[in-house]
């Protein structure tokens, strides 16, 4: 037998696998898990010369999968933009962007990151960016990628006036005399974005290597970049045919309301025959229904429950939903769908509803993504349609953007149902858990710590849970990230457990996760990721 490629001795597997579920090591050879067994049995395998790593007794686990992130577009913004993340007052802001903009001369001041939650029309807008970048045109991006802001200088430069019409799906908010303010809610940041000058696609391949580097750091093998047009794309099969995409990278090509089921599936089956390399790959279509709730485009099945009211409608018409449903589900594409609305995820379930209806079950494991409010009479209709929910436990907790915007703008009856997780496994259905970077963190770890507790990270200090009864167990959660990720991003053959034969993509921790105290589940570290028993990353 030839001998192996390399052996990992002395650790705690957890396999995920139900035929072998705990081993002490294993053994790679071309790239997937020859063997598992104690370490006396893989070590006796070894041949001369066989690298061979220490395990150190400590936790190893498939290498987790985030099935909806973000990974060129962020990259790209936080590794070129300035991070305005941690910015939690409008002078705190203003400070971030100007030291960036200090520090290059391009066209543009651009940031990125800024909390939704804390910074609304009621206190960002264009006067408050011309604090910070007087001189030149910019624009920054908030976190959730729904809202933005240029400063005066942007809105001349990209032409938005008093006269400047809504783009569809899109809206400019304004003065009482009709002046912009600066700030732009869903399809008007792609509006100014195409006036503005592009970045490369070097740029845009440093800002993927950036992002992989910190996937790896954060035990992340695989991923689903969760919006990708012809760009995206392009570069994705250039690293790929350049041997420089570690991740297994798979997407959803975006669908807009302009499209048709011809013109959807002319781009999509495009995109599918390019995407042929060894690590990339275009399987799914993405779908935006309606916005997010602290811009109030979150599509509510009743009205909200605030002063305000109103309601926001499905940037779909429900028959044309079902028209595209059909029509890629026939043509055997995985359908991704952003739903934060209680109306937009049924909407979203009745377009699988009308695909199934014509061309009959296949697993294709069609996912509604965030799923922020839902009706519980939806909950059975996940399992009975095979659609899986795609989740952000970070965001169920008590926070500015739920507690003091979602809580009364729905009020407390449908705030019972805000990120119901328990209920939707409870009713069977499957759930991957995932980040949504760059929107929010992308560390698993305290993804899976809030999941658990429906608290924030302890460091944060003492906040009660949110809906505490829709909390999930931590197995549920790492197979939320492991198991039911690599079947969301249709690798299960070959990737999710560390199974005999598998690819060998696990990583090692520094603390057992099952086991050590559940608060200090956020604050692990990854010691070491391999992808194909190929070590990508080494703590240290």
């Amino acid at each position: 037998m030839t001998a192996p490629d390399l052996l990992l001795l002395n650790a705690r597997i957890a396999t995920m696998d139900g035929a072998i579920p705990f081993a002490e090591a294993l053994a790679v050879r071309g790239g997937r898990v020859a063997a598992l067994g104690t370490t006396a049995e893989i070590a006796a395998l070894a041949g001369r010369g066989t690298p061979v790593i220490d395990g150190g007794g400590h936790l190893v686990l498939p290498g987790f999968q985030d099935t909806h992130i973000h990974l060129q577009d962020s990259g790209q913004d936080y590794s070129q933009n300035a991070d305005l993340s941690d910015a939690r007052t409008p002078d705190a802001l203003v400070v971030s962007l100007a030291r960036h903009a200090s520090g290059h001369a391009r066209p543009w001041a651009c940031g990125t990151g800024w909390y939704s939650g804390i910074f609304h029309a009621g206190n960002l807008d264009r006067h408050l960016l011309d604090r910070a970048v007087p001189d030149r045109p910019c624009l920054i991006v908030a976190s959730d990628g729904h809202n933005a802001c240029l400063n005066t200088k942007g809105c001349e430069a990209v032409g938005l006036t008093a006269d400047t019409a809504d783009p569809r799906n899109g809206h400019f908010v304004r003065d009482a005399d009709g002046t912009p303010t600066g700030m732009l809610y869903e399809d008007a940041i792609p509006w100014a974005e195409a006036r503005m000058p592009p970045p490369t696609d070097e740029d845009f391949a440093e800002g993927v290597l950036w992002a992989q580097a910190l996937a790896h750091r954060n035990g992340i093998t695989g991923v689903l970049d969760a919006r990708v047009g012809e760009r995206h794309v392009r570069v994705y099969r250039a690293l790929d045919a350049s041997g420089r995409l570690t991740l297994r990278t798979a997407a959803t090509a975006l669908v807009t309301a302009s499209d048709t089921p011809e013109s959807a599936l002319e781009r999509l089956s495009g995109f599918r025959a390019a995407a042929n390399g060894p690590r990339f790959k275009v399987h799914s279509a993405k779908f935006f229904l309606d916005g997010v709730v602290e811009n109030r485009t979150a599509a509510m099945l009743a009205p909200y429950s605030d002063a305000a009211g109103g309601n926001a409608e499905l940037m779909f018409a429900p028959d044309h939903i079902a028209a595209l449903f059909t029509a890629l589900d026939a043509a055997r594409f995985q359908i991704h769908v952003h739903a934060i609305g209680d109306r937009a995820v049924r909407a979203a379930l009745d377009g699988c509803a009308a695909a199934r209806s014509v061309n009959g079950n296949w697993p294709s494991l069609h996912q509604i993504a965030h799923i922020q409010f839902l009706d519980p009479a939806d909950l059975p209709r996940f399992r009975a349609l095979g659609v899986m929910a795609n989740v952000q436990p970070l965001w169920a907790r008590d926070e500015p953007s739920v507690t003091d915007i979602a809580v009364p703008m729905v009020g407390n009856a449908r705030s019972r149902w805000i990120y119901a997780f328990r209920s939707l496994l409870d009713a069977g259905a499957a759930m991957a858990l995932s980040s949504d970077w760059g929107v929010s963190t992308l560390n698993p770890f305290e993804i899976i710590e809030t999941a658990v507790t429906r608290q924030p990270p302890a460091r944060e200090g003492s906040v009660p849970p949110f809906v505490p009864e829709e909390r999930m167990t931590r197995a549920e959660a790492v197979a939320g990230y492991t198991i039911s990720a690599a079947a969301a991003a249709w690798r299960s053959e070959e990737t999710g457990t560390l199974g005999l034969g598998r690819f060998a993509d696990f990583i090692v921790l520094d603390r057992d996760v099952f086991s050590c105290p559940v608060y200090d589940i956020g604050s692990t570290r990854v010691l070491m990721t391999a992808v194909g028993g190929r070590i990508v990353h080494e703590a240290g």
